[in-house]
């Protein structure tokens, strides 16, 4: 059916809107627009619109891949609870009949994602009803909570006394697990009205069970010596298929085989749901890769955790051949479970609702490849109208880190800020970070990690407003010089995330930004800084401003191989992200951030797991939070 050109241009714009794909007047939507309209009979149209999407593909394709219109591998579901407190409604003669309506932004535009139940007449309503979210750490997601009296003789909203609102972010919600705040109205505090949502992550079982299996008298089927027996074991999917979950290693010439233990994610073994049949298989090994089949026998996880706590489990291994023919047959041997342990792996909100804080730190370029910041041809210029490229990585990316860098509200976030490359006629930082004056411009000497606010005893920043303010009053104090090394940068972080490890818990995770412009000149250096980095609680993003070489940046970030210190020392994790800015010119702030952001919550486990450590608030701990009395 073809459409006329207003009610396509309605139908798609709506449509991308409501999938966060554009904005109304995107080049690709007039393509879109021009393919659902009758078609040009002269074909001037095909060819244009051929052309256009010939120049754009790159672009969109590259920022839809990065809004994660195509995958969303980091998507966690969070459940919010809400409760107010001391509402007021406008006839002080009765009391409110109080709904709490969900909406998140879009594009500047709000929409409703859900709403509670209506609790007749209540001021200290408490909600049964769960709002559930997606949470993506690397993006924005801005929430508004409407509070409505709905009379019991209608429940539409025009009619409904609008009682007051609180907006924030799922991040500060997240980050601080119970987030209370005033309602306001018209701007004003309603009252002393007061809403109270809790967050709690709703996720699958990400736990591992470790399995250890023995046999004994199993069926020799080699004549000139014993069998050399390996176990299959196999999940038994919905469809009647058979997934192979996990093969042991052989034991040569023994009948009574003992295999190593192992593990494997719940979901892998039984996809979550413990009455899954398992399939077992002995299996005689052959280096001619046909195994004589020894005997098998299922079971499910829910059996298998009767091995826990020192018992164990046994199961009779049955060749169906044999016992169908011989009469006295019983089986083909013994296979029994030693040991089933559950390991528990926390989640990366396990860790930010168990109070591990974000500490986010910031390194600009400031050599003298940049361009001196009078000129409007400078990358560091700041335009009265448009943001340089070196503001707009820093806003995109943190915007979002600065939810999570303080536990009790991100008002009073100070992410850290540091630069390279510069020096100051006036203000001069020596190696020991302490600040000694300079009458004449000589004595000046280049610094590679000074404060911007040049004050080294307190050298935070009061959320990115405060860092983007800091980074634009220190552009007319600074010389821009060379070369750019960032092994400075990065081992200073690490001095600070190496003092967390003492404390063996998971307090502070250590972000760093770096932002620069060209060729860095250490990278020896580097290699060495971001190897020692991999141990500790640390994540380094690099993002390349400009239009310079950044090959060797792609090297850092170790996707095309593992990085080695120059001395042969492998990464132990693969901390470094690297984009150039330049892929995202086209693109939406969003689309930088949710590329450098996305692979740190899997750091922030990945370290944490790896190194045994628990959240610092348990599980068991937060459900006593859940009673919403506030």
């Amino acid at each position: 059916m073809l459409l006329n050109r207003d009610s396509a241009s309605e139908s798609i714009q709506s449509w991308s809107l409501l999938c966060g794909l554009g904005t109304p007047g995107a080049p690709w939507l007039e393509i879109i627009l021009a393919m659902a309209v009758e078609p040009s009979s002269s074909g001037s149209m095909k060819r244009r619109v051929g052309r256009r999407m010939k120049k754009m593909s790159n672009i969109y394709e590259s920022a839809a891949n990065t809004l994660g219109i195509f995958n969303s591998p980091c998507l966690t579901k969070v459940e919010l609870r809400v409760a107010c407190k001391g509402i007021s409604d406008r006839d002080a003669l009765s009391k409110p009949d109080p709904c709490v309506i969900l909406k998140m932004q879009s594009h500047g535009q709000w929409f409703e994602v859900d709403r509670t139940e209506v609790i007749r007449t209540c001021i200290n309503p408490v909600y049964s009803k769960l709002f559930t979210v997606d949470f993506y750490f690397e993006e924005v997601q801005r929430l508004r909570f409407e509070v409505h009296d709905i009379s019991s003789n209608h429940n539409g909203l025009k009619e409904a006394d609008f009682l007051g609102g609180m907006e924030c972010t799922l991040g500060q919600i997240v980050s601080q697990r119970k987030l209370s705040k005033s309602l306001l109205k018209h701007g004003n505090t309603a009252g002393k009205s007061s809403i109270t949502v809790i967050a709690e992550e709703l996720s699958g079982n990400d736990d591992y069970v470790e399995l250890a299996f023995n046999a004994r008298k199993l069926d020799d089927k080699d004549f000139f010596s014993k069998s050399d027996p390996f176990l299959e074991i196999f999940r038994m999917n919905d469809d009647a298929t058979q997934q192979l979950v996990h093969r042991t290693e052989v034991v040569m010439n023994n009948l009574s085989p003992a295999w190593k233990s192992f593990k494997v994610s719940v979901n892998s073994l039984c996809s979550g749901d413990p009455d899954r049949r398992l399939k077992c298989i002995v299996w005689d090994w052959d280096s001619n890769g046909k195994h004589d089949f020894i005997g098998e026998f299922t079971s499910t996880f829910k059996e298998m955790r009767g091995a826990m706590e020192g018992k164990q489990v046994q199961w009779e291994c049955i060749n169906p051949k044999y016992k169908a023919k011989k009469k006295n047959y019983k089986n083909s041997g013994i296979v029994i479970l030693n040991q089933c342990k559950i390991h528990k792996m926390h989640s990366f909100l396990d860790y930010i609702m168990g109070g591990c804080q974000i500490q986010f730190t910031v390194a600009i370029d400031f050599t003298a490849s940049n361009g001196d910041p009078r000129n409007s041809c400078s990358l560091h210029y700041i335009h009265p109208y448009q943001p340089n490229e070196y503001l707009k990585a820093l806003v995109a990316v943190g915007e979002i880190c600065q939810d999570y860098d303080r536990y009790e509200t991100c008002s009073r976030l100070r992410p850290y800020h540091l630069s390279m490359g510069s020096s100051h006629p006036r203000l001069i930082l020596d190696r020991e970070w302490k600040i000694s004056l300079a009458t004449h411009h000589a004595e000046a000497h280049v610094s590679h990690d000074f404060a911007i606010n040049f004050n080294e005893d307190n050298p935070e920043c009061a959320g990115i407003q405060g860092v983007v303010e800091a980074y634009q009053s220190c552009l007319p104090k600074l010389q821009l010089y060379g070369p750019t090394n960032i092994a400075p940068i990065i081992q200073k972080v690490a001095k600070s995330a190496s003092e967390e490890t003492n404390t063996k818990e998971a307090s502070q995770y250590f972000i760093l930004l770096i932002l620069t412009d060209g060729v860095i000149t250490d990278m020896a250096d580097t290699r060495e800084a971001i190897v020692h980095a991999s141990h500790l609680p640390m994540s380094v993003i690099i993002v390349g401003v400009g239009n310079a070489d950044f090959s060797d940046m792609q090297m850092l970030d170790g996707d095309d191989g593992i990085l080695r210190s120059p001395k042969g020392e492998p990464v132990l994790r693969d901390i470094v992200q690297f984009v150039p800015f330049r892929n995202f010119k086209h693109a939406s702030p969003a689309a930088l951030a949710k590329s450098v952001l996305a692979e740190v919550p899997n750091q922030v486990v990945d370290y944490y797991n790896g190194k045994g450590i628990k959240p610092k608030c348990s599980s068991e701990m937060y459900e006593s939070s859940r009673t919403l009395a506030p």
